[in-house]
C-alpha cells in the first residue's frame, strides 16, 4: 500500500468530462484532467463523445483494488484508461461528489462536512443543460447524488434499492434518450462500514459493483451503437479499517484519499 497521496486531484474530472462531450466546463471547475482528454483525442481522432454513462460506486479505495483485483475483474477487462486520483477532504460522500461534478474544491462548492444541501454553484449538469443535453441521476432516495444536485431541469430517479437503481439504468439505456447518465451504487460502502473493507460480505458487494458496471457497459454496447460513448467507473473516496472490524473514511490519509477511476470509450458502430 502506497504511503504517498496521488498527485492528481478529483477536481480535474469535471472539466475533462465536459471536454469529452465538447462543451464548456462549469465556471469554477479546475483545469481538465489531461490523461482523460488525451484518451478522448486518441480514440476519437479529434471528435467528441455524444453520450456519457458514469457508474459511481462508493468508497472503493485504491488499496482495495490493488489487493483484490479479481473482485473488479469485469471492470478491468473493459476499461482502457485507469487514472489514479486523490479525493478531497473531508473524504466523505457529499463532499467528494460535490467536487466530482462541479470541479471545485469543497470550500468553493460549499459542502465541507457530511451534509447534503443543494449545491448552488455551476455544475456539470448545468453545463450539460446549457448545451442542450438531457441528464439523469439514479440512486437511492437518501444518497448524496440524488440530493445535492436537485433543482435543475433534468431527470431524477430516486429508488429504493440497488436492484431498482440498476434496472432503471438499463431501462434508460434502452430508451436511448439521455446524453449524460449518472448511476450511484452505495452497497460496498454500506457493507464496509459494518464488516470492514476486507470483510467477506463487503468484498461480495465490491464484486457486485463490478458486475453492475459490466452489465451497464454491455447494455451501452448493445443499445447505443449510434453514439460515441464514454463509460466511467468512478468512486468518490476510499476507506480504512477501524476498531471492532468495522470500516470508515473521512481522514487525510492515503487509504481514504487514493482512488483509481476507470474509463472506456465505445465508438459508434453505425
Amino acid at each position: 500500500m502506497s504511503t504517498e497521496l496521488n498527485a492528481t486531484s478529483l477536481d480535474t474530472l469535471c472539466a475533462a468530462l465536459c471536454y469529452a462531450m465538447g462543451i464548456e466546463a462549469p465556471a469554477q471547475a479546475a483545469p481538465a484532467n489531461q490523461d482523460l482528454c488525451d484518451y478522448v483525442d486518441k480514440v476519437l481522432n479529434g471528435k467528441k463523445v455524444d453520450r456519457i454513462l458514469m457508474y459511481n460506486p462508493d468508497a472503493i479505495a485504491q488499496w482495495i483494488e490493488e489487493k483484490y483485483p479479481n473482485q473488479l475483474l469485469e471492470v478491468n477487462n473493459r476499461a482502457e484508461l485507469n487514472i489514479p486520483m486523490r479525493a478531497v477532504m473531508p473524504s466523505v460522500t457529499p463532499v467528494c461528489f460535490g467536487t466530482m461534478y462541479t470541479g471545485a474544491q469543497p470550500e468553493v462548492h460549499g459542502i465541507q462536512k457530511y451534509t447534503k444541501p443543494v449545491i448552488t454553484i455551476d455544475t456539470i449538469f448545468d453545463a450539460m443543460i446549457r448545451a442542450g443535453k438531457k441528464c439523469a441521476i439514479l440512486g437511492d432516495t437518501k444518497c448524496s447524488l440524488c440530493n445535492i444536485y436537485l433543482d435543475r431541469e433534468m431527470d431524477y430517479f430516486p429508488c429504493e434499492n440497488i436492484a431498482e437503481i440498476n434496472a432503471k439504468a438499463i431501462e434508460l439505456i434502452e430508451r436511448d434518450e439521455h446524453d449524460f447518465i449518472v448511476v450511484y451504487n452505495g452497497n460496498y460502502d454500506a457493507k464496509m462500514h459494518k464488516v470492514g473493507p476486507e470483510g467477506i460480505w463487503a468484498l461480495g458487494e465490491l464484486r457486485a459493483n463490478s458486475h453492475a458496471f459490466a452489465l451497464l457497459y454491455e447494455m451501452v454496447k448493445k443499445h447505443w451503437t449510434g453514439h460515441d460513448t464514454l463509460v466511467g467507473f468512478g468512486m468518490d473516496h476510499g476507506c480504512h479499517e477501524i476498531d471492532g472490524g468495522c470500516g470508515s473514511h473521512g481522514l487525510d490519509m492515503p487509504e481514504d484519499l487514493n482512488i483509481v477511476h476507470h474509463y472506456v470509450i465505445r465508438p459508434a458502430t453505425k
